[in-house]
């Protein structure tokens, strides 16, 4: 989907496929047929923007084969789809049964990571409509904490690694005409952590295809202020490449049984849910929820807030809630200002087979009406901050 911004440039808003699991490029095809194109003809959409996610052996397959990527790009053109975004983070197995921290691997010290990201950004160079050239992709916040944080050589490595990867950007563009952008997600537990903790290694590197994706997710479970988050990545020259519009989970008393009980029914065995609490003393957390809900790893006499992207439009029911209020705000900073502070959206609730279940949606059309409100309220969303949706 496209907006016309005030100022006149374009901002699009997709959203992203990890939702729907797919390693091989027969099930990259598979979603676009059975998912994406079913949201967009409940969106009523003669276009819709998907953030793919191609996991290492569907990108290897396009890479190695130029007719297979040539097919998938008209694919996308007959379906009504467009590509201007990537998800980098996961390189394979996010579909698994436990993913948990293998999401993390391989990291930015590892020559996989670098290869990969530079084959996602030779498709998205490919993939890219005619009329667009500029492309981003996310990726990990350089590396799960341990042991990159008592690792002498880390950061040297994933120094290099990055400045390389800016290189490979810069002759993709000469060669191509098209700017690939990459940006850092930080996340909980991550070496990058917060937006703060971005800002030394990206002005290290000091690149203006290297910056950070902003998840409003994981800033809201770190209890980071929209504000003062933004303020800084622009006082430091950090881009904002992209922004992935998802809400956390809130419990405002977790001291109380039933809110304890309320946040069990979210302790999954998929993915890790790091969950935060805010106290005098500064930020303490968990690595995941079932922790949290267990016993005293954290005080309880302020409120948590979960790593576990619940539907934007759908908070869970009280005594719960979500952090919409932080994508909101985040938000108004991006795009509703005199200049958007980045162009590329992208939906990120690549969890919905992981929601009690009682919540799941239980049909693929169940989950493409949840994909199109979740699409539909993000619209809303800045057409109330002054842009106008395209055809």
């Amino acid at each position: 989907m496209r907006f016309r911004h005030p100022d006149g440039s374009v901002v699009h808003l997709s959203y992203c496929t990890n939702v729907h699991p797919a390693e091989t490029l027969d099930g990259v095809r598979a979603q676009l047929r059975d998912h994406c194109e079913p949201v967009r003809r409940r969106l009523g959409r003669d276009r819709l923007g998907i953030g793919l996610w191609l996991a290492r052996d569907a990108a290897r397959a396009l890479i190695n084969d130029p007719a297979q990527l040539r097919a998938l790009r008209a694919e996308l053109d007959s379906r009504g789809l467009e590509v201007v975004t990537l998800n980098g983070f996961p390189y394979e197995g996010f579909g698994a049964d436990e993913v948990k921290y293998r999401v993390y691997r391989p990291d930015w010290t590892e020559p996989d990571r670098l290869a990969h990201t530079t084959d996602l950004s030779r498709l998205l160079a490919a993939l890219l409509p005619d009329d667009v050239t500029e492309g981003t992709i996310s990726t990990l916040p350089l590396a799960w904490r341990t042991p990159y944080d008592t690792d002498p050589g880390a950061a040297p490595a994933t120094r290099v690694a990055l400045t390389t990867l800016a290189q490979r950007l810069d002759a993709l563009a000469e060669l191509t005409g098209k700017s690939i952008r990459v940006g850092l997600e930080p996340e909980p537990g991550c070496t990058v952590e917060t937006t703060t903790d971005a800002i030394a290694p990206l002005t290290a590197i000091g690149h203006e295809r290297i910056g950070i994706c902003v998840d409003t997710c994981h800033l809201a479970t770190s209890f980071e202020d929209p504000d003062t988050a933004l303020d800084a990545l622009t006082a430091a020259g950090v881009p904002v490449v992209k922004s992935q519009l998802s809400a956390a989970l809130h419990a405002e008393h977790p001291h109380l049984p039933e809110v304890r009980a309320a946040l069990a029914a979210f302790a999954e065995p998929r993915f890790l849910h790091q969950t935060r609490t805010r106290t005098a003393a500064g930020l303490r957390g968990t690595d995941d929820l079932d922790e949290a809900v267990a016993g005293g790893a954290l005080p309880d006499s302020t409120p948590w807030r979960a790593h576990f992207h619940v539907p934007l439009h759908a908070p869970p029911a009280p005594p719960l809630t979500s952090t919409l209020p932080v994508l909101r705000a985040t938000l108004a900073r991006l795009v509703g200002g005199p200049v958007p502070l980045t162009r590329h959206l992208e939906v990120e609730t690549y969890t919905w087979q992981a929601l009690p279940a009682e919540l799941r949606p239980r049909t693929r059309t169940q989950l493409a009406d949840g994909i199109a409100a979740e699409l539909t309220l993000a619209r809303d969303l800045l057409v109330d901050l002054g842009l106008k949706e395209l055809p």
